[in-house]
């Protein structure tokens, strides 16, 4: 069934679902309830899941399969940003168009940093991805600022032409959109003290994460994919059966920067604001940790390491000392003093410290990730219940 095994038809099936209902799953608590503030079922944070989830997926391919470590991917996520936007300035606020530019621009680009950096290997690779990501920042910072409006960067003005669109009424914003739909566009459904969010923009987004994840299933699973692993196996061993591997790495190296551009313009989509900030190395290095946090080389690892941290970033970093307090004013307020002062330091902006600590026991009991984890609890019980089973077949004495 669509090219795919069992197991990989039952995981994907099994993302699909839960991206689909997403806005009920996301939404565990009702909206006066206490808890309500862990409930992540708003459209802006659920864009970001599936946006970044796209990333992580691209960087996947060339981190997972080759081992090449790439810390200079913002690079291309910006420049997605860019091309998309530009897309939307000139030509219309329909967000096909600009999402198939960014793709283009971004593998464009890819070739041209993955044809040069891929001539050194380990660490002076990931450095010469860093330094490029670098450079590409400062240019759109201060040296570009006529093409990307530098510090302040660029959004859609009245002004533009944008040739294939009507001219908007005065006082009418432009507003991206799929073929007059747009993406803010929401529908809210009530139930009890439940409120679940529908938003288009969130479901365009979803779309196109399911259709990179299965283009990145079939990756995985093709003879494309079987050489890269052989890459990042021995290269060395390639080359005596009269393997040229260069080739590989940058077939995976510029699919990796096109995913990245596909996510940079589908954030223009759901965010008509661009800026430089995209391209900055903090942005290469949270990638980095949602392949590693999910599962480096795994199907869906990526796209829980984006959601694990994306959540942490916009609901652990809310949590502050008056909702502690509130959590503990049962307690004495001795007890109450001391949870908080203990609790503080890990949310709130403290909420990387909580994220440092996670990435360092993932990385020390957990080098498979989030999914090594699953599949450790599920062996546990595979092997609980064929204990069982083995008892009650045993014969009474």
């Amino acid at each position: 069934m669509l090219g795919l095994s069992k197991s990989d038809i039952r995981i994907f099936l099994l993302v699909v679902v839960l991206t689909i209902f997403a806005p009920f799953i996301l939404n565990p608590f009702p909206e006066a309830s206490g808890l309500a503030q862990f409930n992540a079922g708003y459209p802006d944070l659920m864009q970001r899941f599936v946006i970044f989830g796209i990333f992580a997926i691209g960087f996947n391919i060339l981190f997972g399969l080759t081992g090449y470590l790439s810390f200079g991917h913002a690079a291309f996520l910006g420049v997605g940003s860019y091309a998309a936007i530009w897309m939307m300035k000139l030509l219309t606020m329909n967000v096909i168009p600009g999402i198939i530019m960014s793709v283009l621009i971004a593998g464009i680009f890819a070739v041209a940093v993955g044809y040069i950096s891929l001539k050194r290997t380990g660490i002076y690779f990931s450095i010469l991805t860093l330094a490029f990501a670098q450079m590409s920042f400062a240019l759109a910072y201060s040296v570009l600022t006529p093409i990307t409006g530098g510090e302040t960067g660029l959004q859609p003005k009245i002004s533009d032409p944008r040739m294939l669109d009507a001219a908007l009424a005065s006082g009418e914003a432009p507003r991206a959109n799929l073929f007059g739909l747009e993406m803010g566009t929401s529908y809210e459904l009530a139930l009890s003290g439940w409120v679940f969010t529908f938003n288009v923009g969130y479901y365009v987004a979803a779309i196109v994460m399911i259709i990179a994840l299965y283009i990145a299933i079939r990756i995985f699973r093709s003879p494309f994919g079987v050489m890269l692993r052989a890459v990042k196996s021995n290269q060395q061993r390639m080359r005596y059966t009269g393997l040229n591997p260069k080739p590989y790495t940058l077939a995976a190296f510029v699919i990796s920067g096109m995913y990245a551009g596909l996510a940079g313009g589908l954030m223009v989509a759901m965010d008509t604001q661009v800026g430089p900030e995209r391209m900055f190395w903090t942005a290469s290095g949270e990638v980095v940790l949602m392949t590693i946090l999910g599962g480096t080389g795994t199907i869906v690892g990526p796209i829980l390491g984006a959601g694990l941290i994306k959540y942490m970033e916009n609901i652990l970093s809310k949590i502050n000392a008056d909702i502690l307090y509130e959590w503990f004013a049962m307690l004495p307020d001795s007890i109450a003093d001391i949870l908080v002062f203990v609790i503080y330091p890990f949310i709130g902006k403290g909420w990387h410290l909580t994220l440092g600590i996670i990435f360092m026991c993932v990385v020390i009991f957990l080098p498979g990730g989030l999914v090594e984890g699953g599949q450790r609890i599920g062996n546990m019980f595979g092997r609980k219940k064929k204990t069982e089973g083995e008892k009650s077949s045993q014969p009474a004495e």
